[in-house]
C-alpha cells in the first residue's frame, strides 16, 4: 500500500487543524507516493531508533514528537542528527508525526494517559468547542488516593525510579485527577480552575512549582517520557485500520528503544 493511505487515516483519527499553530507536525521526511510494508512507531525519532528501523526493515515510522524542531543549518553528515536524515533517505525510510494533535484528538494521548491513570467520566481539560477534543483531561479515581499512594502508583505505572511530588501534605486525599501528557506547566492554572485534586504532567518549572504550593495544589511529574505509551497505542490503532481496510503491510509493531535522556540515580 502507499504511504499517503495510512497518512490520510492518521490525519482523519487526529486533524491537523487540533495542533498548535507552530507544531512541525505532519510528513517530517519523505514520499507519500511511496509504498510501505512494515510500520514502527515511536516517541522520538533519534539515531539509535532510525537504525533500529533500518536493521528492521522499516519504510514508515510513526512519531508522536516531531522529528525536526529546528530547520538544519547544513548537510555535514559529521552531525549525527543530519547523517540521521541521510540515512532515512538512503533507506526509503518515510516519517511522519503527529503530536500536538494527537493529544487533543478524541481517544488519543491524553485519553490514553487517563485511562492509564484509572480516571473515570473523563473530560477534556481544556475542551475546544466541540466539547470531545481539547487540551489534557481530567477525570476522576473510583476511591480517593493519598497524594503518596497515588505517586507511589504512577512511578510504578510509567516504570521510572522516581516521580516529582509538588505538594505540601503527601497524606491528603485526592480523587480528582487533571493530566497533561508533555511539558503542561503552563496549564496548571487551568486544572486548579477545574476542581482537580491533583495535575499529573511533566517538565515541571520550579518557580512555577512555589506557585503550585502557593495555591496550595498538588503536582505530580512523572517525566516527559511518560507519553511513551503512545508506542504501543499506535501499534494498535494502525492493526485496527489494517483489518478494516484491508491493507496489505507486513508488520506493524513499536520501537524497542528507550528515548528517555534522563538517568535516575
Amino acid at each position: 500500500m502507499q504511504a499517503d493511505k495510512l497518512i490520510a487515516q492518521i490525519e482523519a483519527y487526529a486533524p491537523k487543524s487540533l495542533a498548535w499553530e507552530k507544531d512541525p507536525i505532519g510528513l517530517q521526511l519523505g514520499n507519500m507516493q511511496q509504498e510501505i510494508h512494515r510500520v514502527m512507531t515511536t516517541l522520538d525519532v533519534r539515531p539509535e531508533v532510525v537504525q533500529e528501523a533500518i536493521d528492521k526493515d522499516v519504510d514508515f515510522i510513526f512519531a508522536h514528537h516531531p522529528m525536526i524542531f529546528k530547520p538544519a543549518k547544513n548537510l555535514d553528515l559529521s552531525v549525527p542528527q543530519n547523517k540521521m536524515y541521510a540515512d532515512l533517505i538512503k533507506h526509503d525510510i518515510v516519517v511522519y508525526a503527529a503530536h500536538t494533535n494527537l493529544d487533543a484528538a478524541k481517544g488519543g494521548i491524553n485519553d490514553w494517559l487517563a485511562d492509564a491513570l484509572q480516571l473515570h467520566d473523563v473530560t477534556p481539560l481544556i475542551p475546544n468547542p466541540d466539547g470531545q477534543t481539547g487540551l489534557g483531561r481530567i477525570g476522576t479515581l473510583a476511591q480517593p488516593q493519598t497524594v503518596a499512594e497515588y505517586a507511589s502508583f504512577i512511578r510504578d505505572l510509567f516504570q521510572v525510579k522516581a516521580v516529582r511530588v509538588i505538594a505540601s501534605d503527601l497524606e491528603r486525599p485526592i480523587q480528582r485527577i487533571a493530566v497533561l501528557g508533555g511539558d503542561g506547566g503552563d496549564e496548571y492554572p487551568a486544572a486548579l480552575a477545574a476542581g482537580a485534586d491533583a495535575y499529573v504532567t511533566a517538565d515541571f518549572y520550579y518557580h512555577t512549582a512555589h506557585d503550585v504550593l502557593a495555591d496550595d495544589f498538588i503536582v505530580i511529574d512523572p517525566d516527559h517520557h511518560m507519553e511513551a505509551i503512545a508506542k504501543d497505542k499506535m501499534v494498535s490503532l494502525i492493526k485496527t485500520w489494517q483489518q478494516i481496510n484491508h491493507w496489505e503491510l507486513t508488520d506493524v509493531f513499536a520501537s524497542t528503544i528507550n528515548t528517555d535522556p534522563y538517568t535516575y540515580i
